[in-house]
């Protein structure tokens, strides 16, 4: 009897057992789960942080572009021999100087303090318009067709980081960055086109003319 009652206990007690694992496997199953999800979601924080500072870079790169474009941009007017030409890099000061203040708007917008950092491929494409001017006789339509070849070079540079930095701004939600990075763009753009235009209008004939 006394056997027969250890086994009915023993039996209760695998019973009991058996009824409490599945309980603390999915105890232990969810706290593995939430465990993941924390660490998947500060991943995804670390990365949107990583991308966001990136992004903050390139904008400080591109505020010096502008502010040295900004300097470089009276010398070439100085020495362009047309007056169109010379009027065309007027209106570009004046894009640059409108252009800075929206990048600094956009600081501002992403709560950050509009600073620079040295832009390597501006610094370049402002050096290469030095040396055309250098390189090239004053008063001359070749002179002329340098400047807009050097200016072109700077505006297809900023045509490309603009609409990318738009793209970067679409990709993080940040829309009204986005519709003043496309702003710029915008302006970029139109400028390209009325170099181009003046070119073969007529300084690129007169260029070969000489």
């Amino acid at each position: 009897m006394e056997t027969k009652a250890k086994k009915i206990d023993s039996s209760k007690k695998d019973d009991a057992k058996a009824k409490a694992d599945p309980k603390k496997k999915e105890v232990a199953e969810t706290k593995t789960e939430l465990k993941t999800s924390a660490k998947s979601n500060a991943i995804d924080k670390n990365s949107g942080e990583e991308f966001r500072s990136f992004f903050i870079d390139e904008l400080k790169d591109i505020l010096w572009a502008e502010k040295a474009l900004k300097k470089a941009l009276p010398k070439m007017r100085k020495a362009a021999t047309g007056k169109e030409l010379a009027s065309s890099f007027d209106d570009h000061i004046a894009d640059t100087e409108a252009q800075i203040s929206s990048i600094e708007q956009i600081f501002e917008l992403m709560g950050e303090k509009p600073t620079t950092k040295k832009c390597d491929a501006m610094e370049g494409l402002i050096s290469e318009s030095e040396s055309i001017i250098a390189d090239t006789d004053k008063g001359s339509a070749i002179r002329d067709a340098g400047l807009i070849l050097a200016a072109q070079k700077v505006e297809h540079y900023e045509i490309a980081t603009y609409g990318t930095l738009a793209a970067f701004a679409d990709a993080m939600k940040e829309d009204k960055v986005a519709k003043l990075l496309r702003s710029i763009l915008k302006d970029e753009k139109k400028t390209d086109k009325a170099l181009t235009t003046l070119a073969l209008e007529s300084v690129n004939e007169d260029a070969s003319a000489e």
